[in-house]
């Protein structure tokens, strides 16, 4: 492979941010996401009056203010965090000499995927792997990051070699990295808990339509158990964040956490393996809002376990992801 110059670009893409923990920002960043019909689904002629007249006009402040609770020194948890995992990324590829141009992009906001495939190609880029930063796959999440990618293209005259990763729900290094992140949780409080895993919920009709989210979810806490030798009754599987009055996938993590504590379970940990990185749903909603659901319910200790963020594992699972969606271009050189 040629190391003098640059053998690929690696594009990761996550689900965006607001610039700003400040109720404007909000407020674009919510209508660039929930105008996506990946993400809202319904009649644009019945929802776009109740988004713009409605929910930007109530959600924005409320959400900015939490936000600021979670808000890091460099910017939005998901923003710094992401960076972090994409520096260390890099300084890994540099130190066995291999040249990959690696750039973060939002789906929603800012720096968005135009911009960083913009920002590839004028570094000279012909060959472009395009990572999602979703364990899971799912139509709302995965598929409107190729939506955008082809978007930003429709109108350019050439295009690089593209690569999607679609997911890694139950990759080895994934599973053995939540794992590993259970069992240092666990070493840390000094004894094991019962295991709640909370996904990132979508409504119930999108996967009885077709999307895989639910069974790529399932997948993975299943492994993850089967890694940690747990038994049935030691751990469950839940989904979180619901939003307005349609069903969405069950067990729903409140109802849970609450019917837990009344069964007796006093004592548990929390791991949300839908997400990469740290972000508003972990820091501020598993970490405050459900934790005070299952405290007054009568549960005792409550402690959420990390997303991989920028830890080794975590570089060590994404530098495999790249070299394993990479090796036709490897082989090509």
């Amino acid at each position: 492979m040629n190391e003098t110059s640059s053998d690929y670009g690696v594009l990761l893409v996550n689900l965006g941010t607001p610039d700003a923990p400040e109720k404007k920002a909000v407020r674009r960043y919510l209508r660039e996401f929930l105008s996506d019909t990946r993400v809202v689904d319904l009649n644009p002629l019945i929802w776009q009056p109740i988004l713009n007249l409605v929910i930007l006009n109530i959600r924005p402040s409320k959400v900015a203010e939490l936000y600021k609770k979670v808000w890091m020194e460099e910017g939005s948890p998901l923003f710094v965090l992401g960076n972090r995992l994409k520096n260390k990324l890099a300084t890994r590829f540099t130190e066995k000499g291999k040249n990959i141009d690696l750039v973060k992009a939002m789906t929603y906001g800012s720096p968005s995927i135009q911009n960083g495939l913009a920002e590839l190609k004028n570094r000279g880029v012909k060959k472009v792997l395009i990572i999602p930063m979703y364990p899971q796959f799912s139509g709302t999440t995965s598929a409107a990051v190729y939506d955008a990618v082809f978007k930003s293209l429709s109108k350019s005259s050439d295009w690089p070699a593209m690569h999607f990763i679609r997911d890694y729900a139950d990759h080895p290094l994934y599973i053995k990295a939540l794992a590993n992140s259970v069992r240092a949780q666990w070493d840390k409080q000094g004894e094991k808990r019962h295991l709640l895993f909370s996904y990132h919920g979508i409504p119930k009709r999108y996967v009885d339509n077709g999307d895989p989210y639910a069974s790529r979810c399932h997948k993975t806490s299943e492994l993850v158990a089967q890694e940690l030798g747990l038994k049935e009754g030691e751990w469950t599987h839940s989904y979180q964040s619901r939003f307005g009055r349609e069903e969405w996938l069950k067990p729903y993590a409140d109802e849970t956490l609450a019917l837990l504590a009344k069964k007796g379970i006093k004592d548990l940990n929390v791991i949300s393996p839908a997400f990469a990185v740290d972000c508003l749903e972990t820091l501020e909603e598993i970490c405050f809002e459900l934790k005070e659901v299952f405290e007054e319910a009568g549960g005792k200790a409550y402690d959420y376990i990390p997303a991989l963020n920028d830890s080794d594992d975590q570089v060590a699972l994404y530098e495999s992801l790249i070299n394993e969606n990479s090796k036709q271009w490897s082989l090509a050189e």
